[in-house]
């Protein structure tokens, strides 16, 4: 049985991109927590334009980088979900909040249970205690089902 949540951020971000990050901006949605982050030029997302109810900043840019950068500058810290090793925008998230000395936590749901992975972000938050959370990780084209993981774990981990 899950206990009720130690710390709730008070703002959850990231960069609206389809999986992890769509994920955890409709998982904020869900639970009533503000949500948003900074998208690029010109909304986007491997589906399309990223929608107005995300309420995700636009960057002058199409770098996608920069817009990490960004999100990881926001944010007082990022948690990056993965199924496996860190790869592509997963890595670079991670080496720029480790650059600008942000907190960063890695769960890879290859390697913990549903339960351990909710207990493991859940200390974290405690720990950490960010008042905005940025969220990343891989699209869904990259890591079918995704979405759907992070979504859960976020949903389990912020809720009663």
């Amino acid at each position: 049985m899950m206990t009720e949540p130690t710390y709730l951020p008070q703002r959850i971000i990231s960069g609206g991109q389809t999986g992890a990050d769509r994920a955890a901006l409709d998982a904020a949605i869900e639970l009533n927590i503000p949500h948003g982050g900074f998208v690029p030029a010109r909304r986007r997302a491997e589906d399309g334009p990223i929608s107005d109810h995300y309420d995700v900043t636009e960057l002058p840019t199409d770098s996608y980088d920069e817009r990490t950068e960004q999100n990881v500058l926001a944010a007082d810290a990022t948690l990056i979900v993965s199924v496996g090793a860190l790869t592509g925008g997963s890595a670079t998230t991670k080496r720029l909040a480790r650059r600008h000395g942000k907190e960063c936590l890695h769960v890879n749901l290859e390697r913990l249970s549903d339960d351990e992975a909710v207990r493991v972000l859940r200390e974290w938050l405690a720990e950490a205690r960010p008042a905005v959370l940025n969220v990343a990780g891989p699209r869904e084209s990259t890591t079918p089902g995704i979405y759907d993981r992070v979504r859960t774990l976020l949903r389990a981990a912020l809720s009663p």
